[in-house]
């Protein structure tokens, strides 16, 4: 998607004008669906004067293509600017620019990582040229136009208010500056000579409206490129405060590590659904134990490390796997500091007991601690999904605190999973009533997302959608008991007056059903499908979520039986009802954020209740028609 786009001679008329950000935010509210923020829109008015300046000096064609705020596919990013045009060769190119109002830069100690003033104080952010190739890669990665076409994509990045860029163009960071040349307040003339040498002639936009239309490669899942990770391959480009977050926890891990050093060190990191969490987890993985750390891949619910486990079993050795993956309950009785990293995905699913009957060890996330020089944990307190969990922020500083290690503490902001859409995820936590935000309907947002009125109409759909290695799945809340495990010739999910019954997935493929084939008929629920992603997924809200006249209301007693979710729910509602109500509700909310969450690229609904059914319908737009 393409906020702005138009021609080189129309761009420098907006700017003369002074209109130009009154363009963009005309056509920012046109196609999101909302305005942004007054620090957005004084940075275009700022940086497009300086660019337009270059473009005029440079004497770049007046029909050649300007866009800006191009939103790369699959995320929550936008490049700043783009122009194209071709070569004197003839060659279609697209020079994509990312600007920046810096006047002020310094290094670090850490590879594609600077420090800059941003907001009210100095923070860590990545290099720009990194940024800018990054972003290149990204669009190469998934726009088949680009690929097809043989289109030329060239990153730069012009800091036009910063006028000592020594800091972070020494040979420290000679790797991001071959990839995507930086340009500084002084560089105007280098800029324009280089933006001379790249666009010769125009194409009135063209070539830019062919990337817009382009068709995207399907989005990558983890799991289908675990192997190739192990084997030390790049699947994943980092942008953004994800590579930021990567080279903190390398250098964290090292500090650690070194011989003289006494000190934990513990890396807190918080980030949504689809922020990247696991690919930086199985990243951090390989990089350390390239690195001849002994590192170590946790989680608590089984199903994301048994998938990745299965995935690897016909390339790596069985004591390989077992060595880099483990549950959280394994470190009760390991020695202190007797591991160099262990990195916890879905940490906020930790408990305090392990074991079957939850009856060993002490604390988790303590253990955890306890037993590496360096632990990461990543975390979304908002994907708690079980009345024991204890893994959230207070605890892991508390537990860090009484262990002697310092917490650094890092947020992911990056959104690559339901299309890179913020604007989605904003709007599942207003219409489950979890927290109020400005997205009330999904008016303006590129996500599929759509209400059924038979769950046998929800199912047909997610058939349709599972080819051609798309993954498509149906979910449902815990409200069902889980009978088939008795009697495998029993269904479990049954919904009366629709003809409707499923078996949960339970029984055969356990943890493994989101990757076996056939597992397509049967339904999941939370515990094997939570750390896990899918295209589309299809999901029933069960009797333990309703509403009425617009409110929301839960009821962890309409949960089944077998759902440890909300096991010591019914002593709990005796001695503290308020409490017991309070915790029940944010369970209830969480598991269908997370299930409804799980889906790429689209997402479908069934509520058995009624009413609950027409108040998604009604919360999609504000024109109510679907």
């Amino acid at each position: 998607m393409i906020i702005y786009s138009a021609t080189r001679g129309e761009f420098t008329a907006d700017v003369n004008k002074n209109l130009i950000e009154v363009r963009i935010e005309e056509q920012f509210k046109k196609r999101l669906g909302h305005s942004t923020s007054p620090n957005e829109i004084r940075a275009w008015k700022n940086s497009l004067v300086y660019m337009n300046n270059v473009l005029k000096e440079g004497d770049i064609p007046e029909d050649a293509g300007v866009a800006i705020e191009y939103v790369i596919p699959s995320t929550s990013r936008r490049v700043d600017f783009l122009l194209s045009g071709r070569s004197q060769q003839e060659q279609d190119t697209v020079v994509i620019v990312e600007l920046k109002q810096w006047e002020t830069v310094l290094s670090t100690e850490k590879p594609s990582v600077v420090k800059t003033i941003l907001g009210r104080g100095w923070r860590e952010t990545v290099h720009p040229s990194y940024q800018a190739w990054s972003y290149k890669a990204f669009i190469e990665d998934y726009n088949t136009e680009v690929q097809n076409s043989n289109i030329d994509l060239i990153p730069c990045c012009y800091l036009h208010n910063c006028a000592k860029t020594d800091p972070i163009t020494s040979e420290f960071y000679a790797s991001d500056l071959e990839s995507a040349r930086l340009f500084g307040r002084r560089d105007f003339g280098l800029l324009t000579k280089f933006l001379n040498g790249k666009i010769a002639h125009g194409d009135h936009s063209e070539i830019i409206q062919r990337i817009e239309r382009g068709k995207l490669r399907p989005s990558k899942h983890l799991i289908e490129h675990l192997v190739s990770l192990l084997e030390g391959n790049p699947e994943f480009n980092m942008i953004d405060d994800q590579k930021v977050i990567y080279e903190t926890a390398l250098h964290l891990a090292e500090t650690a590590n070194q011989s003289d050093c006494e000190d934990k060190h513990v890396l807190l990191v918080e980030g949504g659904p689809g922020t990247g969490k696991s690919v930086l987890a199985i990243n951090l993985l390989v990089e350390l134990t390239k690195r001849e750390m002994v590192a170590q891949y946790v989680t608590r619910n089984n199903a994301p490390r048994e998938v990745f486990q299965a995935k690897l079993q016909q390339s790596f050795k069985k004591t390989r796997i077992s060595n880099l993956f483990k549950g959280a309950g394994s470190y009760i009785n390991e020695p202190h500091q007797s591991l160099g990293a262990l990195i916890v995905d879905e940490a906020h699913r930790l408990s305090r007991k392990s074991g079957v009957f939850g009856h060993l060890g002490e604390n988790q996330v303590m253990e955890i601690i306890r037993a590496a020089n360096f632990s990461v944990f990543f975390l979304d307190e908002d994907q708690r999904v079980i009345l024991n969990d204890i893994g959230d922020g207070d605890e892991i500083k508390t537990q860090s605190q009484n262990l002697n290690a310092t917490v650094t503490e890092m947020k992911l902001d990056s959104q690559f999973r339901c299309n890179g859409s913020d604007g989605y995820l904003a709007w599942i936590n207003n219409v489950l009533q979890i927290r109020e935000t400005a997205n009330p309907t999904l008016d303006g947002i590129d996500y599929d997302f759509r209400v059924f009125d038979s769950p046998v109409e929800l199912r047909n759909y997610i058939l349709k959608h599972h080819h051609n290695n798309l993954q498509a799945r149906m979910v449902a809340g815990y409200c069902w008991d889980w009978v088939s495990k008795k009697d495998p010739t029993l269904m479990d999910v049954s919904i009366p007056g629709h003809q409707f019954e499923m078996r949960w997935n339970l029984a055969s493929d356990g943890s493994h059903w989101i990757i076996k084939p056939d597992s397509i008929s049967e339904i999941g629920c939370i515990h094997t499908c939570q750390g896990l992603e899918l295209d589309y997924v299809g999901v029933i809200v069960g009797p333990d979520f309703v509403v009425r006249n617009h409110e929301v209301i839960t009821d962890a007693r309409k949960r089944s039986k077998h759902d440890r979710s909300i096991r010591g729910y019914k002593k709990m509602l005796k001695e503290n009802p308020t409490l017991a109500k309070s915790k029940g509700d944010g369970i209830i909310k969480n598991t269908y954020r997370t299930l409804m969450t799980r889906g790429q690229k689209g997402c479908y609904i069934y509520c058995v209740d009624q009413e609950t059914n027409e108040y998604f319908k009604k919360c999609i737009s504000s024109n109510t028609d679907q």
